[in-house]
């Protein structure tokens, strides 16, 4: 029975770590805030591999990870970004933006609860990311102008939503006979964030974003590839005399 709670305890753990982050960025600590995000991802990521590994799957399982989802890469990150950047502009638009993140966020994870993804892709770019580089670019405010932390922010929200294909390594799994691990690197990890929060934030910050915009560089590849087929194939008809004919 306890070891059948062990990815829950995962989850909540991660659930956990949101909260304490929205604690957190607001006692003015966003670093400290940034790396329990960044923390949460991880057990985010092992909580369904250890499922998997003992056989422990369960729809209160994915329930839970997904209302945790909502609050440690919706609701954090949207919180130490407006804290960081977005607290001396107009109080509407703020807001707006603010809650806009979150909102896309649980409405993509309601589509993934729903909606049977394509194998080894993810529609729309997963919560969990975004959340990471948000939370992480919130870092870079002295460098990085308040409209580009916007602008970031709505395309962010709009990723979630969108159809764009994101690769799904959900499909590593873990082995039984190495679950034993996950505590070990899990505390590793929370003792690592602790004492180095402030460089490995800004660090993590670069694979995240390359995966966000991977994405998108798919869909515009799929695109232009397609528009150039649409042409070629026009092309080609134009050239035949016998569709030509038929055409005319």
């Amino acid at each position: 029975m306890i070891t059948k709670s062990i990815p829950s305890l995962l989850t909540v753990g991660n659930l956990f770590l949101g909260v304490i982050a929205i604690i957190l960025v607001f006692n003015e600590k966003p670093e400290t805030a940034a790396m329990m995000v960044l923390i949460a991802m991880l057990l985010d990521g092992v909580d369904g591999r250890v499922a998997r590994a003992l056989n422990a799957q369960s729809e209160f399982g994915k329930e839970l990870d997904s209302l945790s989802d909502v609050i440690s890469f919706g609701v954090a990150p949207a919180f130490i970004m407006y804290v960081v950047a977005f607290q001396d502009l107009s109080p509407a638009f703020a807001w707006i933006v603010t809650a806009l993140f979150p909102i896309c966020g649980a409405l993509r994870l309601a589509r993934f609860n729903v909606i049977a993804s394509s194998p080894g892709y993810f529609i729309g770019l997963p919560i969990p990311a975004a959340g990471g580089v948000l939370a992480t670019l919130a870092l870079f405010k002295d460098d990085i102008a308040v409209s580009v932390l916007l602008a970031s922010t709505l395309v962010l929200s709009i990723l979630m939503v969108s159809t764009i294909k994101y690769p799904n390594f959900k499909k590593v799994g873990i082995p039984k006979s190495a679950v034993w691990v996950v505590p070990i690197i899990v505390a590793v990890s929370v003792v690592l964030g602790l004492l180095f929060k402030h460089q490995l934030s800004k660090i993590l910050f670069v694979p995240l974003l390359l995966y966000a915009l991977y994405g998108l560089k798919k869909n515009v590849d799929r695109r232009l590839k397609k528009r150039t087929r649409k042409r070629g194939n026009r092309q080609d008809q134009s050239d035949d005399p016998v569709k030509s004919e038929h055409t005319a």
